[in-house]
């Protein structure tokens, strides 16, 4: 299947369960999942970095007006999309472009780093700016905290359904 149709059907499963299921999500008030930031990670290393940053930007602003939240969510999201190059060499190492870095392929600690570190900045962004005063830096640092969590297994899980199987 062709590039841009996968991302186009990505951008619209994550957007809508997004907005459908995990937006209703809060459990004990600290753990919001936000398995959005996937679409982002999935993206195609060698693709346009470029489309990447509209998609990301058209997925937080349509989540910005269907949550009412004011912008957070583009932040978080286009911060996450402009750091997601410099996540993967961290990762990866330099050669990470040479390579075919599938995320969804198979888990692996490189993998495991990507998506929590991806998951905390995401999170600690959209924390920080929904609260927006230094004085409660212990809250958003726990929400982000349990929250990274949260959306880390249902990520792992999300991962897990739509891997290839191998034949």
């Amino acid at each position: 299947m062709n590039n841009s149709i996968l991302n186009s059907i990505r951008f619209v499963v994550f957007l809508a369960l997004q907005v459908l299921i995990f937006n209703n999500i809060n459990l004990f008030g600290y753990l919001n999942p936000y398995p959005y930031i996937l679409f982002i990670l999935l993206y195609p290393v060698n693709s346009n970095k470029s489309v990447l940053l509209l998609g990301s930007f058209a997925m937080g602003i349509l989540l910005d007006m269907f949550c009412n939240s004011g912008g957070i969510h583009t932040m978080s999201s286009l911060i996450l999309a402009y750091v997601r190059p410099t996540l993967f060499k961290f990762s990866f190492g330099l050669s990470y472009e040479y390579q075919t870095v599938k995320i969804a392929d198979k888990i692996s600690p490189e993998r495991i780093t990507l998506l929590l570190l991806a998951i905390f900045i995401h999170h600690f962004v959209l924390f920080f700016f929904e609260y927006y005063r230094i004085d409660l830096i212990f809250t958003v640092l726990t929400r982000t905290l349990f929250s990274t969590l949260f959306t880390f297994i249902i990520c792992l899980l999300t991962l897990y359904i739509i891997k290839p199987s191998k034949r």
